[in-house]
């Protein structure tokens, strides 16, 4: 049962704001501030990322004010603490994401780097645009008459052998009514399709007036 697979090219912002590695301290925040964003792509050449600058990287200065740089566990810190261009200040090699990775896929690499945006370049490391955490949430905007669509043509258009099933959509949520109660071995399987859905936030499923349950617990 093929579903939608939103893209990170779909949602990313496509003018990426970035500085060059030489970029000073001072100039890189006052780059995020213009921008209002709180991490930014270093680059070297012509656009080749080789590195992140977050707020995270330039606060360190301001949490080792005042500390004992003799300390041996502070001897990272010091150093970006002393830091004033941005390839001293970045974390590298960048986490990245390539433009054709799905929005599943960037979101888990957001999740398991705990960071809020990804550049995200092509084949050869060229920066193509960003992708932050607002960018992935956009698929929740989808219009429901849209969503029914799909879940009515690629999901439930693909069932062999067709089975009757009413489809309604509120609000992201998906309410599919199975007629008959021998069709109830089809829940699991068509809550699961259902979810791969881009912008379903949820399912529900009644057979015969009755609900059987929702897509995120069958």
């Amino acid at each position: 049962m093929p579903a939608s697979q939103y893209t990170v090219s779909d949602v990313m912002t496509h003018t990426a704001v970035a500085v060059g590695r030489r970029a000073s301290y001072k100039e890189i925040v006052e780059v995020m501030t213009q921008w209002k964003v709180s991490a930014l792509p270093v680059l070297e050449g012509e656009g080749r990322v080789v590195g992140v600058v977050s707020e995270a990287d330039l606060l360190v200065k301001e949490q080792f004010r005042g500390a004992d740089p003799a300390l041996p566990d502070r001897a990272g810190e010091a150093v970006k603490a002393a830091a004033v261009l941005a390839e001293d200040l970045m974390s590298s090699p960048a986490v990245t994401v390539h433009p054709a990775a799905t929005v599943s896929e960037a979101a888990r690499i957001m999740a398991r780097k705990g960071v809020k945006r990804l550049p995200v370049v092509n084949d050869v490391g060229m920066l193509e645009g960003v992708v932050s955490r607002g960018d992935l949430l956009k698929v929740f905007l989808r219009p429901d008459a849209e969503i029914e669509h799909e879940v009515r043509g690629a999901v439930l258009g693909e069932l062999t052998p067709p089975v009757p099933v009413d489809c309604s959509v509120e609000d992201g949520v998906v309410t599919l009514g199975i007629g008959r109660r021998g069709d109830r071995a089809l829940v699991p399987l068509l809550a699961r399709a259902v979810l791969a859905v881009e912008g379903v936030v949820d399912v529900r499923m009644r057979t015969e007036g009755e609900e059987v349950g929702g897509g995120t617990t069958a």
